[in-house]
């Protein structure tokens, strides 16, 4: 069973893998960019209460599989993350500024995401089996529609 999280009128499964790249996918995610981005990532995801569940950087690309709030789209915390950490970058790195990086950005402009849900036929069992205990309970279980 998922580990569900709860804000104060909700209870909530959003697991999103996400994948992400330089521009150009540029080999540029080692040594001590890679380590300055995975603390800048972590700070974001505490700061926005996005839980990490693994979080990758590999040179040319990052994966994270996260559960984001339903109060926050993942376009919002994108932007937020791919502009944080560029704009931490490049102070922390001035020679990023130079080209291949013009205009200061240094993400690709979009990114790869996909839902990590629950199992469908899980759901459907779980939901037929709940139609059948709810006319246990309330005495309309032979009465037919």
């Amino acid at each position: 069973m998922p580990k569900y999280r709860k804000l104060s009128h909700t209870f909530y499964h959003c697991t999103y893998h996400i994948v992400w790249t330089p521009k150009y996918r540029f080999k540029v995610l080692r040594d001590m960019v890679a380590d300055a981005v995975e603390d800048r990532i972590r700070a974001i995801c505490e700061w926005k209460e996005v839980e990490i569940m693994e979080l990758s950087i590999q040179p040319d690309h990052v994966h994270l599989v996260c559960s984001i709030p339903p109060k926050m789209s993942v376009s919002e915390f994108m932007g937020i993350l791919k502009g944080k950490t560029a704009i931490m970058l490049f102070k922390s790195y001035t020679s990023l500024r130079k080209k291949p990086y013009w205009g200061n950005h240094f993400w690709s402009r979009g990114y790869f995401v996909s839902t990590v849900g629950l199992d469908e036929e899980k759901i459907r069992s779980y939901v037929k089996y709940q139609e059948g205990e709810d006319r246990k309970e309330d005495g309309t279980q032979d009465l037919l529609f």
